[in-house]
């Protein structure tokens, strides 16, 4: 599974990317995780308001600050797919 987080280095971006890792490590999966920073790179994304969270190349969300307990439920229903 490849997550990739969309978001400038703010605040709102790295909770994102926190919340990220604690969901799969409070799940136990093994996710290639990475920070998108470059916001040259976010139109080829499809991605046009951060912080934004994309598993393996699709936008789950956008424009907010996903919980742990939301990023699980997303996370499980695209592994059990």
């Amino acid at each position: 599974m490849k997550i990739q987080i969309a978001g400038s280095g703010c605040p709102r971006c790295e909770s994102t990317t926190k919340n990220v890792f604690n969901a799969c490590a409070e799940l136990d999966i093994a996710a290639d995780i990475s920070h998108v920073y470059d916001i040259r790179e976010y139109p080829k994304m499809g991605v046009r308001i951060t912080p934004a969270v994309l598993i393996n190349g699709e936008i789950v969300v956008s424009g907010k600050v996903p919980t742990v307990k939301e990023l699980k439920k997303i996370i499980l229903s695209i592994s059990q797919s």
